[in-house]
């Protein structure tokens, strides 16, 4: 897989800032023509530096005013188990992010819901329900201090 360039790299912050910038705008803005900075960009999409384009929505107008972080420890931690529920947690929608992490947990998710109500019916009726289920530990977001989704590239 070929590296990076600093070229690259620009685009890559431009494309991170405004996906919906076109191959002209990006071109006009580097000092390069269309055909280079479309053939670079679709090298990054097929090597995997890219990989995908989304519409970033605003949780509270669309109606998600609650975030937790909940800190899940599993009974048994058989290759089959870490696999089972690791495959049923990509089915709950709630669910935006899944770390499996070291320490005293043995994930990490982030929920976002309605509002309480909502939270405790996916812990009741979703989460609960999983198997191989052992504690579940939950952190509030009280207010958002940064969330970025650009990776910092440099």
């Amino acid at each position: 897989m070929k590296e990076l360039d600093a070229i690259d790299l620009r685009i890559l912050k431009l494309l991170q800032q405004n996906a919906k910038l076109t191959n002209k705008e990006i071109a006009a803005t580097i000092g390069m023509t269309i055909t280079p900075v479309y053939e670079r960009i679709k090298r990054m999409e097929e090597s995997g530096f890219i990989r995908s384009y989304v519409a970033l929505l605003d949780k509270e107008k669309m109606g998600f005013a609650l975030v937790a972080y909940c800190n899940v420890s599993l009974k048994q931690h058989t290759q089959a188990y870490l696999e089972n529920f690791e495959k049923e947690i990509r089915a709950i929608p709630e669910v935006t992010e899944c770390y499996h992490i070291a320490g005293m947990y043995d994930y990490l998710l982030k929920a976002v819901v309605r509002d309480m109500h909502a939270y405790q019916e996916f812990i009741v009726n979703k989460l609960a329900k999983l198997d191989n289920i052992g504690t579940v530990q939950s952190s509030f977001v009280m207010k958002e201090i940064i969330e970025y989704t650009a990776l910092p590239v440099v």
